[in-house]
């Protein structure tokens, strides 16, 4: 019998599923574990994207911590964490965190400074305010290159978090390490394809996401900032002609 076929036999054994080491139970541990570490580093990174992206200051900066914290071994840092703080379970999300940051912080940047100047320079002729011009303007326009950014850290995030059962803790990366300490290959098998199924199905839903929340005009047009910049630009000269009408 091959592994593969011992390994689907293993999936499709209905006491896998079930209890508190079931499938269903470490699948959900993953989500928890993979939502809060997304949530905590979009609240540092995409601030931060922003700021960057709209002010155009800090760029060298930025490019240079998100490349020296790419490199960083996920393992190692995670140990490092455990050691420093403890047992539980924020050590392991802070490591996590501090590689998420990457990916949400350049995607974010990217998008916002990809917007074409010709439109920036439209809505503040528009007499808009710098925040109005970032959430009204920047960001929409920028939304679909940051959504790479984010389809990017999420991914990872489901891929990496597998290392926290390493601690240890739960998820779906438990049955890869009790697989390792018992040789039970199927079970390793079986929880690699469950990740990747899981971040398959994340992926797909983020590009549901983006299909419904990044404008047609956007998506389908050779270049979302043009298409964004001639309507904002056309729209100036009519405000102030009739503002110039206004008695």
């Amino acid at each position: 019998m091959s592994i593969f076929t011992e390994t689907f036999e293993w999936l499709a054994d209905p006491s896998h599923w079930a209890g508190s080491s079931g499938i269903a139970t470490r699948l959900l541990e993953h989500l928890q574990y993979s939502g809060l570490v997304l949530v905590i580093a979009a609240a540092i990174a995409v601030p931060v994207g922003l700021y960057i992206g709209h002010t155009g200051r800090g760029r060298v900066a930025a490019v240079a911590v998100a490349g020296a914290l790419r490199a960083l071994p996920t393992l190692g840092l995670l140990v490092l964490f455990a050691l420093i703080a403890g047992s539980g379970l924020m050590p392991p999300v802070w490591a996590l965190v501090i590689l998420t940051v990457p990916p949400l912080l350049a995607g974010t940047y990217a998008g916002i400074s990809s917007v074409d100047e010709t439109v920036v320079d439209a809505a503040r002729a528009m007499g808009m305010k710098e925040l109005q011009i970032l959430f009204r303007v920047e960001l929409p326009n920028g939304l679909q290159v940051m959504f790479g950014g984010i389809r990017t850290a999420v991914l990872q995030v489901i891929a990496t978090v597998s290392v926290v059962a390493y601690l240890p803790l739960g998820g779906l990366g438990r049955y890869l390490f009790d697989g390792l300490v018992l040789q039970d290959f199927p079970r390793m098998l079986a929880g690699s394809l469950l990740i990747a199924g899981l971040a398959i199905a994340v992926d797909l839903v983020l590009a549901a996401a983006q299909r419904l929340l990044v404008s047609p005009g956007l998506s389908t047009g050779p270049k979302g900032g043009r298409k964004a910049a001639t309507t904002l630009t056309a729209a100036a000269p009519a405000t102030a002609a009739v503002q110039g009408g206004t008695p």
